[in-house]
């Protein structure tokens, strides 16, 4: 099929290199023009395990083609992707400007049938009324179709995720619509659930705030294991290997980040509010995840005493591995309380190092792991990367000036660190 994606952010990359890989010839747009510069020599602009070596392949098979016209977009292509930016405004509520504008845009420069698939995360009711909008601003009787085709795509993962997903989820008003979106999404041979355009829409907000529940959740009963010496993994697992429950997301640490879940969480209980309903569910969601980090901060407190002046390495900067993806990163919140504290900051992450030093003027940037730990007080370790895992702790215990770790991501064996002569303080290990 001919396929355009509006919006050539995170999602939109994505979804256009793989809907390329299958086959489809697929234009990707941005208002960015020195973005498309770079994305049509092949430069990504962000860091996701293999998307850059399918938009080079796709490139030049050409099968792929980047442009800042929207225009030219839209009369290609049959099928268009809404991929655009939904950021949180103050209130929570999530920013749909990019949405009402690419709507237009689409009406505007129609010259026949179209189906409109919204891929942003966005509240319920935003097909009505991108379909409104476009109906408002076409210029001819043209024919189209609005779906909601809602992403769950995971940073570090996301080729696998769209290569592979739980379920592909379609929500339409049309035998056509429904038609053409699953010969779209046939060569997948996944799951289709096939809803009303509101349902959904909600399934991705209700996903997302599920998982960050779960999350919380388990956050919350790591505080209990540190009460009474309990190990939070090993009651992970006794919970996980109930079918009801799963494994997945019961991972205690310094909890949730990323431009998903914290904004999600926020829209959702937003537009609860608006329809009448208190969310305190989320609310209290939102609140332990902020807690979390407090709680992680403590724990560091608790063994060095004195904040000030000291030396602390933190290991991670991305909110999760194998993105550079920085965004609501609990390790940034936890480097900003410890600087503000007085003490002197080393970082260290396999790919976010350029997009922190942005932001974090004050901490010092270093080329490995060992050189952060180069005579530190203590070694924090916020990301979960392999390499992290993986290191020579004869190694970094002869740099650090003292061989404290705080395992803020609980990937070690306490007795493992303490027999390699390590003070080991994990989130919720019980008496480490």
């Amino acid at each position: 099929m001919n396929i355009s994606i509006i919006g050539s952010g995170y999602v939109g990359l994505v979804t256009g290199a793989c809907f390329a890989e299958l086959g489809n010839k697929v234009i990707c747009a941005d208002n960015d023009v020195k973005k498309i510069a770079n994305l049509t020599k092949g430069i990504v602009p962000i860091y996701e395990p293999g998307l850059e070596e399918v938009i080079k392949l796709n490139l030049k098979n050409k099968r792929l083609k980047f442009t800042s016209s929207i225009k030219s977009a839209v009369k290609s292509s049959e099928v268009i992707f809404i991929a655009v930016g939904t950021p949180a405004l103050e209130n929570g509520e999530a920013d749909l400007t990019g949405i009402e504008n690419v709507a237009r845009t689409i009406a505007q420069n129609m010259d026949g049938y179209r189906v409109i698939v919204e891929k942003s995360t966005v509240p319920v009711e935003t097909c009505a009324w991108v379909k409104k909008t476009i109906s408002t601003y076409i210029k001819k009787g043209h024919k189209f179709d609005v779906v909601s085709n809602p992403e769950f795509l995971r940073e570090g993962s996301a080729i696998n995720d769209f290569t592979h997903p739980d379920r592909i989820i379609l929500g339409v008003e049309s035998a056509k619509a429904k038609q053409i979106m699953s010969s779209l999404y046939q060569p997948l041979n996944r799951p289709i659930l096939v809803t009303n355009i509101k349902s959904a829409e909600l399934i991705k907000h209700a996903s997302n705030a599920f998982l960050a529940t779960k999350i919380s959740f388990i956050n919350a009963i790591s505080r209990i294991c540190d009460k009474v010496g309990a190990d939070v993994k090993e009651v992970a697992e006794g919970m996980g290997l109930d079918s009801r429950i799963g494994r997945h997301f019961l991972h205690a640490g310094i909890g949730y980040g990323g431009s998903c879940f914290p904004k999600d969480l926020e829209a959702f209980i937003s537009i609860a509010e608006k329809l009448g309903y208190d969310f305190e569910i989320l609310k209290a969601v939102r609140d332990a995840n902020e807690e979390q980090k407090k709680f992680v901060l403590q724990k560091i407190k608790d063994e060095l005493w004195i904040i000030k002046d000291k030396t602390i390495a933190v290991l991670g900067l991305a909110f999760k591995p194998n993105t550079d993806d920085l965004r609501n990163a609990p390790s940034i919140d936890l480097i900003r309380s410890l600087i503000q504290e007085g003490a002197k900051v080393k970082v260290y992450d396999p790919k976010a190092m350029d997009k922190a030093k942005e932001f974090l003027k004050d901490a010092v940037f270093c080329k490995d792991l060992y050189q952060a730990g180069s005579s530190a007080d203590c070694l924090i370790v916020a990301t979960e990367w392999n390499e992290f895992k993986e290191m020579d702790f004869a190694k970094l215990k002869k740099s650090l000036k003292r061989p404290l770790i705080v395992d803020a991501r609980n990937i070690y064996d306490p007795k493992f660190l303490k027999a390699k002569g390590f003070t080991y303080i994990g989130v919720g290990r019980g008496n480490e």
